[in-house]
């Protein structure tokens, strides 16, 4: 029979035990809410696009320039955000920036003029920008103390933020009007930002399980810190080739349905529903294809995947076929932009999550204007067909990089 003295050491064990793993679990269940809610408010802000279009007066050309300072406000900042994140934690940085991106979305329809909504959407795109690789950093943290590659649950949390906040953009566009539409987002960014960062700037960021380290152990580390900077560029890289895509099917999926395949109004749209439907389903189940097949099999099954789908998709000659390539082609592009981030991360810390990140968004900015400048010198279809042919570098360069560092699980 156990002695009191033995049986409350094991009781006491079994609470100290229990508490970090609460606390880890709160922490996953907060920076869920950070992830969803960046997408939402995002998303909810490009569905006013038109309508902010209309109260600024602004031309097509004056809009693209102005929409263009969202993308340099977070490609600028994103890089800074890094530092930030060594030097306030990553905790504090995600709410603040989350609080920024909230307010900054009400700015947009108080403006009347091209240049006066750029330079809003500067502050906009910081906020965006800054609060993806802060939040990515926490996450990096979090993965090594769980020791689980639950990131891709991370970016799902984002995606269906965006169908959210698109669909209720959808829905109420024609009931109010984009200063009340906009400032209902910033008030649920606000609330959201509260709650969820009542955790984050409670619970510190997590360390990872203490292991023992050899003096050999140690010197190999060393050495391969050079190295690890030029795997994080190889991650950026992949998530580049990701993003590249992602840019490509939000702006030219539907006018390849309309104007290719003669496809209605309301089918064209569905082009770029389905592809983001099934690129949150694949990152609902990330987690699970990261356990069981690891990380290199994951990047260059998804990249080849994505491969195929988006050659389909391109060139099929019917409406259903192309539909089904953009659905393919969102499954397998899924998990290769939060499985490169989540490993750049672990390899440097904030420092590799800001310069894949950076990396991936010039990818989202290369993509629109790239096959823009193809479709006019050859057609739509074959420059689609560079989404396929990116797709496909990342596999190979994950497949190529298999036996680097791998550092977390898999």
């Amino acid at each position: 029979m156990p002695t009191p003295n033995k049986t409350w050491t094991a009781i006491t064990g079994k609470r100290a035990a229990a508490a970090p793993e609460r606390a880890l679990s709160q922490l996953r269940a907060a920076l869920t809410v950070f992830f969803a809610l960046d997408g939402f408010v995002f998303a909810g802000w490009v569905a006013r696009i038109p309508a902010i279009k209309d109260q600024t007066g602004a031309s097509a050309g004056a809009l693209g320039l102005a929409l263009l300072c969202v993308s340099v406000g977070a490609t600028a900042t994103m890089m800074t955000t890094g530092w930030l994140c060594r030097r306030f934690g990553s905790h504090a940085t995600t709410v603040a920036l989350a609080v920024l991106l909230s307010l900054s979305v009400t700015l947009p329809p108080l403006t009347h003029s091209a240049l006066a909504l750029g330079l809003v959407l500067l502050v906009f795109g910081t906020g965006f920008g800054g609060l993806n690789v802060a939040m990515n950093s926490a996450a990096v943290d979090l993965i090594a103390a769980l020791r689980r590659p639950v990131m891709p649950s991370f970016h799902a949390a984002f995606s269906l933020g965006g169908m959210a906040g698109a669909g209720l953009g959808g829905l109420i566009a024609d009931h109010l009007s984009p200063t009340r539409h906009l400032a209902l987002l910033a008030a649920v960014g606000l609330v959201l930002a509260a709650g969820a960062g009542r955790t984050l700037l409670s619970v510190p960021p997590p360390s990872p399980p203490e292991t023992t380290t050899s003096p050999a152990a140690e010197a190999s580390a060393g050495a391969r810190r050079g190295p690890a900077r030029w795997l994080v560029a190889v991650f950026g890289l992949i998530a580049l080739c990701t993003a590249y895509g992602e840019g490509a099917m939000a702006d030219w999926a539907a006018l390849h349905l309309h104007q290719d395949l003669d496809a209605s109004a309301g089918v064209a749209a569905a082009g770029y529903s389905v592809f983001a439907l099934t690129m949150a389903i694949g990152r609902l189940s990330g987690t699970a294809l990261l356990e069981r097949l690891g990380q290199t099999t994951t990047l260059t099954a998804g990249g080849a995947t994505a491969a195929a789908g988006m050659l389909l998709g391109a060139l099929a000659p019917t409406v259903w076929l192309t539909l089904l390539g953009f659905a393919v082609t969102g499954l397998g592009l899924a998990n290769l932009f939060p499985v490169a981030i989540a490993r750049a991360g672990a390899l440097t810390g904030p420092s590799g999550v800001a310069a894949a990140s950076t990396l991936g968004y010039g990818g989202m900015l290369l993509g629109p204007p790239t096959i823009g400048f193809l479709a006019d010198w050859l057609s739509l279809p074959a420059a689609l067909t560079t989404v396929a042919a990116l797709a496909a570098v990342a596999a190979v360069v994950a497949y190529a990089t298999r036996n680097a560092a791998h550092p977390g699980v898999g």
